[in-house]
């Protein structure tokens, strides 16, 4: 059995930080010393270059693949017999799809151990409005994703809403132009330490990612929103229980989910399933066998029949 080689895998669009990502890993922080030969596979021609003799100065090398067919197990296996490298760092094209790296062959010992992703914080709203399926492609599988570039005025609390809604176990980094970590607190739209805090139509998005991925924050806190019901008389739902949310568009209409909480209420049977409501609840953190674990649970305080939107359009929320 050949012994194991560790793929590291850079994506993101053309110009938005894979070689610095590369470098700075590899130099700053000092992976190089450690990783022992490696090699740098790289994808495409950005502004940022590779200093060649520094990477041969560790015994390493660098070598680029320009079409896309060529990424393929043939090509890695010349790789793998020409240098046997201890660890791999790719450096991804942006418009190449990134799916099919999870579906091809590579060469014996050669395993994927992580997925890292750079995303330019100046443009990411641009894209995702119009290029929203290929922005999604390149972060999908992501364990990390930094977002660079960043200053005071960067809406991180809407990034992270919009990673999470299509890739829930990423972690996001935040880092400014200068290089260092913004490691402060994402700044919600909503006061999280009203009386009631109040979920407008255009926030519930953000909201329910941020109430999923971090409950303990919300216990004992009181909420209010407009809320579609899930709540079938088939006996799926266990008694006394019920499920207010909205639905999401997250890239095109085939692409709707339903984002909802549940909710634990003595009255839940006579709350007609599809109907809209007016509800103001208490959250409180348990565990529930449907999330898999502990997850926000609502205690309504008030549950009123509501008027649908004015629209079918306006029914829908979004993460942008």
């Amino acid at each position: 059995m050949s012994e194991e080689t560790l793929l590291y895998l850079f994506t993101g669009f053309m110009d938005a930080g894979k070689t610095s990502m590369i470098k700075e890993t590899l130099f700053v922080n000092g992976f190089a010393n450690e990783c022992g030969n490696f090699l740098i596979i790289c994808c495409e021609d950005g502004e940022e270059e590779y200093d060649i003799d520094k990477i041969k100065s560790y015994g390493a090398n660098i070598v680029t693949i320009e079409d896309e067919e060529d990424f393929n197990l043939e090509t890695l296996e010349k790789f793998k017999e020409e240098y046997n490298p201890e660890a791999v760092f790719i450096e991804y094209n942006g418009t190449w799809e990134v799916a099919p790296l999870f579906e091809m062959e590579y060469p014996d010992g050669w395993t994927i151990v992580q997925i890292l992703s750079a995303v330019d914080a100046t443009t990411f709203e641009m894209y995702m409005k119009n290029m929203r399926t290929m922005m999604q492609e390149q972060l999908f599988k992501s364990d990390v994703v930094v977002f660079n570039r960043c200053d005071d005025n960067t809406p991180k609390a809407k990034f992270r809403a919009n990673i999470k809604n299509f890739n829930r176990p990423a972690q996001i980094v935040y880092e400014r132009a200068d290089g260092t970590i913004d490691d402060s607190p994402d700044e919600l739209p909503f006061d999280i330490d009203a009386d009631v805090i109040e979920i407008t139509d255009a926030d519930y998005a953000l909201w329910f990612m941020d109430v999923m991925d971090n409950y303990k924050k919300y216990n004992g806190k009181k909420v209010h929103f407009l809320g579609y019901v899930y709540n079938p008389a088939d006996g799926k739902m266990k008694k006394n229980t019920f499920v207010p949310g909205r639905f999401a568009m997250t890239c095109c209409v085939e692409d709707i989910q339903f984002l909802g909480i549940i909710a634990k209420y003595d009255g839940a049977k006579d709350i007609e399933h599809k109907s809209w409501v007016d509800i103001t609840a208490e959250i409180k953190s348990e565990f529930m066998k449907e999330y898999k674990g502990k997850g926000p649970v609502l205690y309504p305080i008030e549950v009123k029949p509501a008027d649908a939107p004015a629209t079918k359009e306006d029914e829908l929320v979004y993460f942008s």
